[in-house]
């Protein structure tokens, strides 16, 4: 028990880069920590860190031991999760994150819904459009809206998710409708800069399924799709949405869809975690309920690759 307490002291300052913040993040003092680590090195017999006054640096010794100990120690804490849940109730934190949109919109009623479900899981949710790294900022999953690519993260598809190209009524009968995606080049366009295509929006022949890529411009730039869709619906340009934000406007008439044949449909919404082999228990529980939710209000997915 003293070895492994030494060795998480130890995996502490290396992750928190110094004594200092590690006591921080750890509750213990500098002192203690420092003594752990001393006492881990003398039973080694070897140097693990070099001090200075003002930062650490592992030894070539160090580098070793910490990637075999972070490894030997996220295996215990498994197993330990595994024993404790397989004797009762799921329980402990799940660290989400998703899309402030995701969030705000009816499709977070998800999470509520699966608090409701599970009072002995807590949820610890942290809305941001921007992606996160899920490894080094400590989250178990994260729901987020994208086309994926090829990653060391594993997802399970949710849903389907549309966009729709759309306008308000004043700006179509100020310009016209476009008939093809390389109108927009010469139309306004709002821009949001949380999405991957940027000012360079992608749409798809139907004819054959070949990409059409399109500059756009436009005065108004913002960072959130709610943002987006306000500025649309004063007429400031075309914009590229989510259709569950816009789904209200198009059925009232407040905005208008165009080009709906050229809209690519490759999107989805995916629970993203990091790893299957160590996946916790709440965690699991946590993916199949989203899942489950989905198909009883959208449309069912599977498991792949996450960008």
């Amino acid at each position: 028990m003293d070895t492994l307490t030494r060795m998480r002291a130890f995996i502490a300052v290396v992750e928190n880069e110094g004594f200092s913040a590690a006591a921080r993040k750890t509750g213990r003092s500098k002192a203690l920590l420092s003594k752990y680590v001393r006492e881990l090195e003398d039973e080694l017999g070897v140097l693990l860190v070099n001090r200075t006054t003002r930062q650490i640096a592992l030894t070539a010794a160090g580098e070793v031991y910490h990637a075999r100990a972070s490894a030997l120690l996220a295996e215990l804490d498994h197993l330990n999760e595994d024993a404790r849940e397989a004797t009762g109730e799921a329980r402990g934190k799940i660290r989400i994150s998703a899309a402030r949109t995701f969030g705000d919109a009816e499709l977070g009623r998800c999470l509520v819904d699966f608090a409701a479900a599970h009072p002995a899981i807590s949820l610890d949710i942290h809305l941001d459009d921007n992606f996160v790294d899920l490894l080094n900022e400590g989250f178990d999953v994260a729901v987020r809206m994208t086309r994926l690519g090829d990653s060391a993260m594993i997802a399970r598809k949710l849903a389907e998710l549309s966009f729709r190209l759309c306008a308000s009524p004043t700006l179509i009968e100020r310009v016209g409708t476009p008939k093809h995606p390389s109108e927009l080049a010469g139309l306004p366009a709002v821009i949001d800069t949380n999405s991957r295509m940027l000012s360079n929006w992608g749409f798809r022949d139907p004819a054959d399924g070949s990409p059409i890529a399109i500059s756009v411009s436009g005065q108004f730039l913002a960072n959130s799709p709610v943002a987006v869709r306000e500025a649309v619906r004063a007429g400031l340009g075309f914009s590229v949405i989510p259709e569950f934000v816009v789904r209200d406007d198009l059925a009232s008439g407040r905005l208008v869809s165009v080009l709906e044949p050229f809209m690519p449909q490759e999107a989805g919404i995916y629970a993203v975690f990091p790893h299957r082999r160590h996946l916790p228990t709440r965690v699991r529980l946590f993916v199949d309920f989203l899942a489950a939710w989905f198909r009883r209000n959208h449309c069912d997915g599977n498991e792949t690759k996450a960008a």
